[in-house]
């Protein structure tokens, strides 16, 4: 079988080995996020006769679900355009994009990136696949002149812990390879002449360059949190083993004798037994008993809020998502108020990922079409408010924008903007267009709904 070229294979061993480098701190960023981190990693010594003791407080988990949880795509735009691309979300939906997005976007707040794929569609040329990757199989090089990905190695079907197929991605050309163990040896090649890399990264906090404390370009969403992570798992900890030796009153005897702890057939009481029964019912008159004070728990319970308020900075999310009360009343003001840095860095992670898959749906209508088309290279992509508005709210305000009018008695808030605005998605906008169009020009339908609303006015003035 044909051999890479040494240039080929250059870049092939860099990625590989960049990629490899990235495993350990993947699988730190895996643990943190199910719970699983070691006790040896909290810098705390415990007994293996004690492990039962440990708890794991997953803060973790609740900073990235909730930023995760505010982030959906509704639509994509063009430039001109009254409402969403019919065709781009169709092939986003072909491909069940709207599900396997979202995977990658949690993937991008855990790992820090996460890749779309692009590639043609045997079975339906008009309908590109696209896949998103995980950024363990996955690694990109960039242009730093351009910044554009210039390489892009995948490696997968992994056999004992070695990768047995991978693929290659340049910008002229994507070249499918397979290994026993041994080299690498090409199977396939497609000489697509893109010009580009079919690869888009999705980074979360993307720096301009790497700092040299890190292998890898993006940042975790947990990793300002880790380190507080570790102090409240210490601290809840401690606390559980000061739950059975402190905050419980410790009882002692003094000048009892062997014979007292014994059974009536003389063998010796079980240790349960002999402290919660038979120290307190000794009949030795040379015998003393006495208890020890508990100890207050409220130190613990103290740094844990103190734990829970610096979560809550450092995350942007209200103190009461770490299990800390609200200072002020649940209404809908004081909600917003406490979510207003939640739902601002969800926008920004709209604008962060919106513009890889705009990117994205760039390379699905080259390849589809053969050719570049300028008008795809301005699509914006359309997001779900990330904000949590009541629904009364939203609509009160948005019909009050819809009945206000200019000085010549337009609209403020053209209709299909106002439906943007409840949140609706490019077909359900569309259906609704549709639905009035129909009823305008029905004049039976327009008749009774002139007729309802001359009765129910009248009923208003109680005529």
């Amino acid at each position: 079988m044909a051999q890479l070229s040494s240039e080929e294979e250059a870049v092939f061993n860099r990625l590989e080995q960049e990629l490899s480098q990235a495993q350990p701190g993947f699988d730190l960023a895996d643990r943190y996020y199910d719970g699983l981190q070691r006790l040896e990693q909290l810098g705390l010594a415990i007994p293996p006769e004690l492990q039962r003791f440990t708890v794991v407080v997953n803060w973790n988990l609740i900073a990235v679900d909730a930023l995760h949880e505010r982030i959906s795509i509704k639509g994509f735009k063009l430039p001109g355009a009254e409402s969403g691309d019919d065709e781009l979300w169709r092939v986003f939906r072909a491909n069940n994009l709207p599900a396997q997005s979202r995977l990658g976007f949690l993937d991008a707040l855990v790992y820090g990136r996460s890749y779309y794929c692009v590639g043609e569609n045997e079975d339906d040329p008009r309908t590109p696949r696209v896949t998103v990757e995980s950024p363990r199989e996955v690694i990109t090089e960039r242009d730093h002149r351009t910044g554009k990905v210039r390489a892009a190695l995948r490696l997968y079907d992994v056999v004992n812990g070695r990768a047995t197929a991978a693929t290659l991605y340049l910008r002229d050309e994507t070249i499918w390879l397979t290994s026993d163990g041994g080299g690498w040896e090409i199977t396939d090649s497609d000489e697509h002449g893109l010009g580009m890399v079919p690869v888009v990264p999705v980074f979360h906090r993307r720096r301009l360059t790497i700092p040299t404390h890190r292998t890898t370009q993006g940042v975790s969403e947990m990793a300002p949190l880790i380190p507080i992570v570790d102090a409240a798992a210490r601290n809840i900890t401690n606390a559980q083993l000061a739950q059975e030796t402190h905050a419980v009153p410790q009882r002692g005897v003094i000048g009892a004798s062997k014979g007292d702890f014994m059974d009536a057939e003389g063998q010796p009481l079980p240790v349960w037994e002999a402290y919660f029964g038979a120290v307190w019912a000794i009949t030795n008159p040379q015998a003393k008993h006495f208890q020890f004070d508990s100890s207050s728990m409220d130190n613990f319970e103290r740094m844990m809020n103190l734990y829970a308020r610096m979560a809550s900075g450092v995350s942007g999310l209200p103190a009461s998502y770490f299990g800390l009360a609200a200072d002020d009343a649940a209404s809908a003001d004081a909600i917003r108020s406490r979510e207003a840095r939640l739902v601002k860095r969800a926008e920004l992670c709209g604008e962060n990922f919106g513009d890889p898959t705009a990117d994205m749906t760039k390379l699905v209508m080259r390849i589809r079409d053969g050719v570049w088309d300028p008008e795809v290279n301005l699509v914006e992509t359309l997001w779900n408010d990330p904000a949590t508005p009541t629904r009364a709210q939203q609509a009160d305000a948005i019909v009050k924008l819809y009945q206000a009018a200019d000085d010549r008695g337009r609209p403020l808030l053209p209709a299909e903007m106002a439906y943007e605005e409840l949140g609706w998605g490019p077909e359900k906008i569309k259906r609704a267009l549709a639905m009035r169009e129909r009823d305008a020009s029905d004049p039976q339908l327009e008749r009774i709904t002139r007729t309802f609303q001359d009765v129910t006015a009248a009923a208003g003035r109680g005529e």
